[in-house]
C-alpha cells in the first residue's frame, strides 16, 4: 500500500486515533514511512470494549515512543449522539494543537468515508463545497488537517492490518442503522463503491481540481484578525461559496436554509458566532462581539460604511480603521 506522506514528513503531527480498523492501519502505515506524530484518543465509556481500545492506544504508544494524549468523557444525552461526540473529539484535538504547538492532525478518513458523505449531502440537496466535505488538506487558522487515506478502501486498510497480524477492534456500533452514516453506508455507499471504485476515485479528482478553481476566486482581499473582507461578485451563487470557504475554515457547514437566509438577509449571525455582511462592494465576515463601542467610533464607522454587525470586533480587536480602506 503505497501513500504519499510528503506533506507531513517535516511537520509537527498528532494523529486522532480510535483503535479501530481505519486509525489502526494509518498508525502503522506512518510507523513504516517514519513519519513523526503522537496520538490522541477520546474515550466516550459508551461500550464495554472502550477501555480496552484506550489501553491498546496506550500500549502502541509506549512501545513505538509516541506521545499519547487522551481525555475520558460520559455523554449523559444520547440524542445526536455523534454530534456531540465529534465536536468533544475535535475540540479535544484543537486544545492539543494550540498547547502542544502541533502543526497537522492527520485523520484516517478514508474513500469509504468521503463517498457516504457525499451520497449523505447529496440527499439534503447540497452544493459543491458540501458534496466535496472531505479533501485531502484542509486549512484551519493555525494548522492542517491531513487525510492521507481517501483514495484507499477500507477492506484494502483491513486486509493490510490481516496481512501483518496487527492487532485492532470494530465497533459494533458502526453496524447500528439508526445511525444515518451507517444506513448509507450499508444500503448504498459500500455496494456502489466495490463495484464503481476507479470511476468514484476519479469523478472525486475532477470535483476537486473545481473546488481548487472556485478556491481561487474566493480570496479575501483583506484579511486582519479573524476578520475577511472579500469582492462582492454580484452574482449570487459565486457570493455563497465565498462565504460557504470562510466558514467551512472556522469549522461551520452551512444548511441550504442558513444559505437562503444570508442572501435574503444581506445582514446577519451564523450559528451565534459568525457575523456575515454583504454590502454592494463588499462581503464582511468577523466573528460576533458584543463589546460596548464608543459614539465617536461608531460614527466613524457609518462615515466608512462598515456594517453594523462587524463593528463590535473591529472596536474589540483594536482593529485601526484607517487599514480598512479599500
Amino acid at each position: 500500500m503505497r501513500l504519499d506522506f510528503t506533506k507531513i514528513k517535516e511537520t509537527k503531527n498528532l494523529l486522532a486515533f480510535s483503535a479501530g480498523i481505519d486509525s489502526t492501519a494509518l498508525f502503522f502505515l506512518l510507523v513504516e514511512s517514519n513519519i513523526p506524530f503522537d496520538i490522541a484518543i477520546v474515550n466516550y465509556n459508551v461500550r464495554r470494549q472502550s477501555a480496552e481500545e484506550l489501553n491498546y492506544a496506550i500500549e502502541l504508544a509506549s512501545l513505538y515512543g509516541k506521545e499519547i494524549f487522551y481525555k475520558e468523557v460520559l455523554i449523559e444525552s444520547k440524542s445526536n449522539f455523534e454530534k456531540t461526540a465529534r465536536d468533544i473529539r475535535y475540540k479535544f484535538f484543537e486544545e492539543l494543537v494550540s498547547e502542544y504547538e502541533y502543526e497537522s492532525l492527520i485523520t484516517a478518513h478514508q474513500l469509504n468515508d468521503k463517498l457516504e458523505w457525499f451520497l449523505m449531502q447529496l440527499s439534503k440537496g447540497a452544493g459543491l463545497l458540501e458534496l466535496i466535505g472531505f479533501n485531502e488538506v484542509e486549512e484551519k487558522e493555525n494548522y492542517f488537517i491531513f487525510k492521507p487515506l481517501l483514495e484507499t478502501k477500507k477492506d484494502d486498510l483491513e486486509a493490510y492490518l490481516k496481512k501483518y497480524s496487527y492487532k485492532y477492534f470494530v465497533d459494533k456500533s458502526n453496524y447500528d442503522e439508526k445511525y444515518t452514516r451507517n444506513y448509507f453506508r450499508h444500503n448504498y455507499s459500500d455496494k456502489f463503491l466495490n463495484e464503481y471504485e476507479k470511476g468514484i476515485i476519479n469523478s472525486f479528482r475532477y470535483l476537486g481540481n473545481d473546488l481548487v478553481s472556485l478556491n481561487m476566486k474566493a480570496e479575501a482581499i483583506l484579511k486582519i484578525k479573524e476578520l475577511e473582507i472579500f469582492q462582492n461578485i454580484t452574482d449570487n451563487n459565486l457570493n455563497i461559496r465565498v462565504i460557504d470557504l470562510s466558514l467551512k475554515k472556522r469549522g461551520i457547514l452551512l444548511s441550504k436554509a442558513q444559505r437562503d437566509e444570508i442572501l435574503k438577509q444581506k445582514e446577519l449571525v451564523v450559528s451565534h458566532k459568525i457575523a456575515i455582511s454583504i454590502s454592494d462592494n463588499f462581503i464582511w465576515i468577523a466573528p460576533i462581539s458584543s463589546k460596548d463601542m464608543t459614539k465617536e467610533f461608531k460614527e466613524l464607522c457609518r462615515i466608512k460604511k462598515i456594517p453594523k454587525n462587524i463593528r463590535a470586533y473591529i472596536f474589540e480587536k483594536n482593529i485601526e480603521l484607517k487599514d480598512l480602506i479599500i
